[in-house]
């Protein structure tokens, strides 16, 4: 495989993961039945902030994305897992 087809890989998988987890706080935040207004109100941040994040224009800080959890209530969770094991 060339160099920029696996850059490519990754991109894509990147892209897939920030999707994924995009779609889980916006799913949360409408179950809170939270405006991004309120969400951002709560975080202490601006609502364009909760904005530019739900429709992929923003790529926040790890620290930014507990701080969004837990102002919902919800827990962040990673898991990595070995390519090799699972073949």
């Amino acid at each position: 495989m060339k160099i920029s087809e696996e850059n490519n890989d990754i991109i894509d998988k990147q892209k897939k993961i920030r999707q994924n987890i995009i779609n889980q706080y916006i799913k949360y935040r409408k179950i809170r039945n939270l405006t991004q207004g309120e969400l951002a109100d709560i975080m202490g941040i601006k609502r364009p902030n909760i904005s530019r994040f739900e429709t992929g224009q923003y790529n926040p800080s790890l620290d930014l994305l507990v701080k969004m959890a837990e102002s919902m209530d919800l827990e962040i969770r990673i898991d990595l897992i070995d390519k090799q094991e699972e073949r």
